[in-house]
């Protein structure tokens, strides 16, 4: 299965930017591949989350249910799919103050499979997958800088 791992470094202090990570509702305004989040469950720091994803280059929808595990003790969200598009799709978020500066860490466990694409689609998907992840660094680093 394929594993997409992505490191941003964030010029903003370690609570703003994982506020903001935390602040899921908010993802739509900012994040561009996500279209809508929905919050179907909150017990605490567990979220049940239904998200529709963009993928822009095949004009195409993703849509998941996943459920979220936030830890405000060591800055870290676990994620995994409860139902939805993938075959398989969990992770972790973990934020890290480091040198003045946060390191926001992704890791992606994922599982796509359509029966009729190939070795060259898949890799394309994968080059989707790793920009996608890129793209909610990118996106969060903005939003935390900018306060």
């Amino acid at each position: 299965m394929p594993v997409v791992e992505t490191s941003t470094w964030i010029d903003a202090p370690l609570d703003r930017v994982y506020g903001i990570a935390k602040d899921t509702d908010s993802y739509p305004q900012f994040i561009r591949d996500v279209h809508s989040v929905k919050v179907v469950e909150r017990d605490g720091d567990r979220l049940v989350v239904d998200y529709v994803g963009i993928v822009p280059t095949f004009n195409l929808k993703i849509r998941w249910r996943q459920e979220e595990c936030w830890d405000d003790g060591t800055h870290t969200s676990n994620f995994h799919q409860i139902e939805g598009d993938y075959d398989k799709m969990e992770g972790e978020w973990h934020f890290s103050q480091e040198q003045g500066r946060v390191r926001f860490e992704q890791r992606l466990d994922y599982e796509y499979n359509v029966p009729t694409i190939g070795p060259l689609i898949k890799k394309v998907i994968h080059g989707l997958v790793q920009k996608n992840l890129e793209n909610i660094g990118e996106a969060i680093r903005q939003r935390a800088e900018l306060r």
